[in-house]
């Protein structure tokens, strides 16, 4: 016997599975992206530029780029949302009071 499309449709208490829906989606974000990985202590966001940054190739012995390339390099490739999220994240890691070890050598007018 054929189905019909009401014989798949059950019904479901609405408040019950968006309580459950969104602390499941909450939860997966929270541990994803918004805590420290507990191996190295970087987001995705920081493992991002890092990687970013390496295939650029900037090492210490290299010239200085522009933020600019590095941030569009991240949004183009790895991190899709908005460049500020990167910008900034870039800058703090570049701050010598935000981290205990500063990841990204500012220049300039970085972050200021």
């Amino acid at each position: 016997m054929a189905e019909t499309p009401n014989q798949r449709i059950t019904e479901i208490n609405l408040n019950k599975e968006m309580r459950t829906s969104f602390l499941d989606y909450a939860m997966s974000v929270i541990v994803a992206r918004a805590l420290p990985d507990v191996r190295d202590g970087l987001k995705p966001v920081h493992r991002r530029i890092l990687y970013a940054m390496n295939d650029l190739g900037m090492t210490s012995d290299k010239a200085y780029k522009k933020s600019a390339r590095i941030v569009g390099e991240v949004i183009g490739k790895y991190h899709p949302h908005g460049d500020t999220a990167v910008y900034f994240t870039m800058v703090r890691m570049a701050q010598d009071f935000s981290y205990r070890n500063m990841l990204v050598d500012g220049h300039g007018n970085f972050g200021s």
